[in-house]
């Protein structure tokens, strides 16, 4: 206990040194919220990686889908680190990094004004980001309870209670930068702890290929039982697996808090290493807790169960973890606390900015006020803790209580924000004839899909038919839709301004002297002397 508790004092004492270091860089808006724009490559690859992968992901998913799908659902993490990071990066963040410093946006909302020329957009998204955004960052705490339950003996409020703290510490002192350098951080231990927990878990089962064999032995629950399912190339349900793969892999596409560390990296170099960074990070975090998590029903006598004698999925991980060296479980209650603390502290800084620069200061400036440099960091500081406080508040009240509208809510938050932002942000940066009109009606087909299907859970009844009841297909659906929708509404409503969308692309046009190593001379340039 005293190692564990040493471990946790260290990591704690480095996250709030980091933020002290880094106060003078959040002294402005673009500081605090951006970094200034100067990030680098490393810092911005894990960034992005650690926001993407929580703790949700390590406890909650990769339980859930390890169990339902066998070492098949390693695929979810093969895609995400395929499309949910190089496919990101390759398309997204360049363009994003273009455009965003070209229109001076610093927020999702912010570009879908600015981009689009209406306010009313901006207004509409800030709204949805503060609606899902809120129960996703709740459910972050939710892989906690268990594992510090196990470790130290400790109540599941006062776990929260003190990630939050700690996270509002860090952040507000020095706010991306201190995140993006405390991601970096926490990335490091992810890293080293999923590999230490995957070499340990297979060699309690007698090694790789024993384990392999264990498992395949294990009938699957379709009738008639099929032996040998969760060692299969696809698992037992390969349409629902490739559900799963698509919403979590191109649905960071349309999560504000992940297109936000495209607007902060520094330069090509940083695009073009980071790709690579971000993708082999995504390939050993993601593809590692899924690839652990198959081996979940090897420890089936020891999860705990619903009335109805259903798994709790929250108990799996936990239980494949509980034979774990004393000083191996406390990494691994570092790699989850880094794993929440980093999607935490991206959300709340998002959700926090989102609030102040797009809701209050454009109220503020129909009335006549407007607001300085030091106010508007003092306000999303403030948002900022009002975040992390009412984050904490529900997932406590969700432990405590079951409320089933919260639980149902979080598990929607996902799929109803990459519905409503990623087909508009994705046409956006590439399209010139994208419509104001067709972005908003995107936005209510996006979350108006996922709150029919919210409603139809609620309710008791299938949405649309029992595939698509599932929130995971239903957030496929509202992304799919949404590719279609923009370019169809847009070709019924008015075309933009074009001038002011040709000013808005101009900024791709714009030469720029590079290196020879980044592009090769023109056939007919005479070289240099």
């Amino acid at each position: 206990m005293l190692i564990k508790l040493f471990v946790l004092f260290c990591f704690f004492a480095v996250m709030i040194g980091v933020g002290i270091a880094c106060r003078r860089s959040a002294r402005d808006v673009a500081g605090f919220v951006l970094g200034g724009r100067g990030v680098g490559s490393w810092l911005t690859a894990f960034a992005y990686g650690t926001s993407y992968f929580s703790a949700v992901i390590f406890v909650g998913y990769a339980g859930q889908f390890g169990w339902k799908y066998g070492v098949a659902s390693t695929w979810i993490g093969l895609g995400n680190a395929f499309f949910g990071s190089l496919m990101a990066w390759s398309v997204l963040g360049r363009r994003t990094r273009i455009l965003t410093q070209h229109l001076d946006s610093a927020t999702m909302p912010d570009f879908f004004g600015r981009r689009f020329d209406s306010p009313a957009l901006r207004t509409a998204a800030s709204v949805i980001v503060f609606i899902f955004l809120i129960p996703y960052t709740a459910s972050l705490y939710n892989g906690l309870s268990r594992l510090f339950g196990m470790a130290f003996g400790i109540d599941y409020a006062w776990c929260v209670i003190g990630m939050a703290v700690l996270t509002a510490v860090y952040v507000l002192l020095g706010g991306y930068l201190a995140t993006a350098i405390n991601d970096f951080i926490q990335g490091i231990i992810m890293l080293f702890g999923i590999v230490a927990v995957i070499a340990a878990v297979l060699n309690a089962n007698g090694g790789g290929m024993q384990a392999l064999s264990a498992l395949s032995q294990l009938p699957s629950e379709q009738s008639p039982p099929i032996s040998g399912v969760f060692v299969s190339f696809f698992g037992p349900e390969p349409l629902e697996l490739l559900g799963v793969v698509l919403l979590t892999s191109f649905g960071t596409w349309g999560l504000p808090q992940m297109v936000g560390k495209f607007y902060a990296i520094r330069d090509e170099g940083s695009i073009a290493k980071g790709t690579v960074i971000s993708t082999a990070f995504a390939f050993v975090v993601a593809g590692g807790c899924y690839f652990l998590g198959g081996f979940g029903r090897l420890y089936a006598g020891g999860i705990d169960h619903t009335p109805l004698g259903g798994p709790v999925y929250d108990s799996i991980i936990p239980a494949m973890l509980s034979g774990l060296p004393e000083i191996l479980l406390g990494i691994v209650v570092i790699l989850v606390l880094s794993a929440s603390m980093s999607t935490l502290s991206s959300l709340v800084l998002t959700s926090g900015s989102t609030m102040v620069l797009d809701i209050f200061a454009p109220a503020l400036q129909r009335a006549g006020r407007t607001l300085n440099e030091h106010a508007h960091v003092f306000l999303i500081r403030v948002f900022v803790v009002f975040f992390i406080a009412v984050s904490a508040a529900i997932a406590i009240v969700q432990a405590k209580s079951a409320v089933t509208f919260i639980a149902q809510l979080m598990g929607i938050s996902w799929g109803a924000l990459a519905g409503a932002f990623l087909a508009p942000f994705l046409y956006g940066l590439y399209w010139k004839r994208a419509t104001a009109a067709s972005v908003m009606v995107n936005f209510a087909v996006g979350v108006g899909i996922m709150c029919l299907c919210m409603g139809c859970r609620f309710a008791g009844v299938p949405f649309i038919n029992a595939f698509f009841s599932s929130p995971i297909n239903a957030g496929v659906l509202a992304m799919a839709a949404g590719l279609v929708v923009v370019p169809a509404v847009s070709f019924l409503t008015k075309t933009p301004g074009e001038g002011l969308v040709s000013s808005m692309f101009a900024c791709y046009d714009r030469r720029v002297v590079v290196r020879a190593t980044n592009a090769l001379p023109d056939a007919g340039e005479a070289p240099s002397a």
